[in-house]
């Protein structure tokens, strides 16, 4: 797991911002939230990929419970931003969870991102 997600005690939200060629030019943390829940507006998403001109972004979160186990609400957010991301022109490549341990799940691996990839 990256050492900056490592010991959290709280759900943090955030979005990767990448360029056209799917560089990475800028991260972004969208929300820091509770021990099971972080409140994701696809405004507070989005605003930081327009500001950088972003072409694609991953969202990233972890679960301080440790399972990587995506929620009804992970995939209805994630669902929700790719709808977001796909009417601005801006693809969202995955949603990845991550646990403890170095234990993550890749959402577009999952196939829940469909045709965004």
């Amino acid at each position: 797991m990256a050492p900056l997600l490592v010991d959290l005690d709280r759900e943090t939200f955030w979005v990767v911002m990448l360029d056209g060629k799917n560089r990475v030019i800028g991260v972004n943390l969208v929300s820091v939230g509770s021990l099971n829940a972080a409140l994701v507006h696809p405004r507070e998403t989005v605003k930081a990929l327009i500001l950088s001109n972003s072409a694609a972004a991953i969202l990233v979160h972890q679960h301080p419970s440790g399972s990587p186990e995506p929620s009804t609400e992970d995939l209805a957010l994630t669902e929700r931003l790719r709808a977001v991301g796909d009417l601005l022109g801006i693809r969202i490549l995955d949603h990845v969870i991550l646990g403890h341990d170095g234990a993550f799940r890749s959402l577009a691996d999952d196939g829940v991102l469909g045709g965004s990839r």
